[in-house]
């Protein structure tokens, strides 16, 4: 499949996960690839992959919650390639808990990566998918869609992730710039085993039931697939798709559910 030949694709959070899946496929399609991370020592092990394959990847370090990193990272990126035709803003993490037992600091933690990680990626990118006519890819989650107890933090700043996504797909269509929003359900990846403060337990245990992950691989080519055909939203995994269903037209009963079962989870204690 080349269906990204002689483009370039910029991902943020590329070190692991969706965004390693991501990389993967699309250089498996004849992209080049801008690889952006924190962890530097895992995007130039992922580049030197994608070369090995014959692929074309550039690994840049910088972080989505500081200002100006992404503005170097696509410097760096129109100096190795000339040009970005994708902006994949993947970056993100996930805090859990009642809203009772966090405070504001963590709540500034979340919206720093998930939504100010988003913008600073959308203004450091826009003027080349202008000039290039290129696709905006924000990811977001079935949690953007319904939220219940302990996901507040994680489920507000998706709900802002999908607000943002609709506002642009008006927006930046006269521009010939595509809006897709991807929303996972459970895949894998680490973000489960990320504590709320941003912190990677590799040896944590997975807190979603493995019958219902999808590999990131099977989910990255379900993305990859959808951004070539020009969807505007897509839902990954079976459940998620149903639990976004289920929650369009049967909120009341879903939301009921989900209190049911906090209850249940607190009583088992």
């Amino acid at each position: 499949m080349g269906g990204f030949k002689d483009k370039v694709v910029f991902i943020t959070g590329a070190s692991s996960g969706i965004g390693a899946g991501l990389a993967k496929e699309f250089a498996d399609r004849g992209a080049s690839l801008v690889l952006t991370a924190r962890r530097a020592d895992r995007l130039q092990s992922l580049s030197e992959e994608l070369k090995a394959g014959g692929g074309k990847a550039l690994a840049v370090a910088c972080d989505v919650t500081k200002d100006g990193d992404q503005e170097a990272a696509v410097e760096a990126a129109l100096a190795e390639f000339g040009r970005i035709d994708v902006a994949v803003a993947n970056a993100g993490f996930g805090v859990g808990g009642t809203v009772d037992s966090l405070g504001l600091e963590d709540f500034r933690r979340q919206f720093e990566t998930n939504v100010y990680g988003v913008l600073r990626t959308f203004y450091a990118t826009i003027e080349q998918l202008k000039k290039n006519r290129g696709t905006l890819v924000l990811m977001g989650s079935v949690s953007g869609h319904l939220s219940g107890p302990t996901t507040g933090p994680y489920a507000m700043s998706k709900y802002a992730v999908r607000a943002f996504a609709e506002a642009l797909h008006g927006e930046l269509e006269p521009s010939g710039v595509r809006t897709v929003l991807i929303s996972p359900g459970f895949v894998e990846s680490e973000i489960r085993k990320v504590d709320r403060k941003g912190k990677v337990h590799p040896d944590a245990k997975d807190a979603a039931p493995p019958w219902l992950v999808m590999s990131t691989k099977k989910a990255a080519r379900q993305m990859v697939d959808g951004i070539e055909a020009g969807n505007r939203e897509l839902v990954i995994t079976a459940h998620g798709k149903l639990a976004v269903f289920l929650n369009n037209h049967f909120r009341p009963l879903i939301s009921l559910a989900m209190r049911k079962s906090y209850k249940g989870r607190k009583k088992g204690r």
